[in-house]
């Protein structure tokens, strides 16, 4: 479980076929690697991954066919750089939401409005998330947690403020790049249970 209160970006520094249809990566973050522990839980752009490996500088990565096919950590290239959140542990400050590190759908960034210091950015999404965001609501975009501006069929808004440009993925990248949507968790526990009790809303 996580926040969506990015703590890091990282760098990709290696990338290789497992054989098996997945892939490894290394992610190097000089300040971030020497505290990680063998085996724990990291969202990488909001998908929780588990470290198979670390050093003082860098630590890698295994993601199966599903994970790449169903998230974006499958168009990573050498050099592209990573929203990183160690796992929520018990009696840390929840500042965010609640957040699984379980992607629901990939996004599209289709329009950038720069307002001063502040930006407002529209994505396109599957028209199934539209049920699940709800205006004021939260949804984690690339494992940043973000209050949902506007929500129409198949598009939604965010603003961010001068920190969440400076120091996540959605400072720097561009329109038409794709990002990891993940709902938010009560949305969807309530979702299924209307759904079971054959309500309509």
């Amino acid at each position: 479980m996580f926040t969506g209160l990015i703590q890091s970006l990282g760098r990709i520094t290696a990338i290789a076929d497992d054989g098996h249809g997945g892939r490894v990566l290394r992610i190097a973050e000089p300040s971030f690697a020497p505290n990680l522990v063998f085996g724990e839980s990291i969202a990488v752009n909001g998908v929780c991954l588990t470290v198979v490996e670390h050093d003082d500088k860098s630590f890698r990565f295994q993601a199966g066919p599903e994970t790449l096919q169903k998230t974006n950590l499958g168009e990573l290239v050498l050099d592209n750089r990573v929203n990183l959140e160690r796992a929520l542990r018990v009696g840390d400050s929840l500042g965010g939401h609640f957040v699984t590190g379980h992607v629901d759908a990939v996004g599209t960034i289709a329009e950038r409005t720069q307002s001063g210091e502040w930006e407002t950015i529209a994505f396109d999404c599957p028209k199934s998330l539209d049920e699940l965001m709800v205006t004021k609501g939260s949804i984690a975009i690339d494992g940043i947690s973000l209050t949902l501006v506007d929500v129409t069929r198949g598009r939604f808004t965010v603003m961010l403020i001068p920190h969440t440009l400076a120091h996540t993925t959605l400072g720097f990248k561009p329109v038409g790049a794709t990002v990891n949507l993940e709902a938010d968790l009560l949305a969807k526990h309530v979702q299924k249970l209307f759904k079971s009790l054959s309500i309509t809303i």
